[in-house]
């Protein structure tokens, strides 16, 4: 597990104020302390996502395919230049990037967007 911090926070108090501050950018609650996520799995249109605070959205997706009588699977290492700067928990949960219209950067993710976590890490409680 890991402390909470923000990537482009300067130190805890700087954290905070932009913890609150995406929070509203998203329209949602900040989480309390304890309950802070660091990073979420999810799937999203067949492939599997990793959501982790200070890197870059990455996701695999595995297809099938039937060639001669026997069953091939191939593994796609999937990427994004979204970077992610916070995750909210709650129903859905809510990833905040850098991505357009914070950085201006052209992301294939909306910003903020939704998504339902099948796994869910959170910060070290202080």
């Amino acid at each position: 597990m890991a402390a909470f911090f923000l990537p482009r926070a300067s130190d805890d108090e700087q954290a905070e104020r932009l913890y609150d501050a995406l929070a509203e950018f998203a329209g949602c609650e900040p989480a309390p302390p304890g309950r802070r996520v660091r990073s979420i799995a999810f799937t999203q249109d067949g492939a599997r996502w990793v959501a982790e605070v200070g890197e870059e959205l990455s996701g695999q997706r595995t297809t099938q395919q039937l060639r001669r009588g026997e069953l091939i699977e191939r593994t796609e290492t999937l990427t994004s230049t979204s970077r992610v700067l916070a995750v909210y928990p709650g129903t859905p949960f809510v990833v905040v990037t850098d991505a357009q219209p914070i950085t201006g950067t052209p992301s294939e993710w909306a910003n903020p967007f939704h998504a339902r976590p099948d796994q869910v890490t959170y910060f070290d409680a202080p």
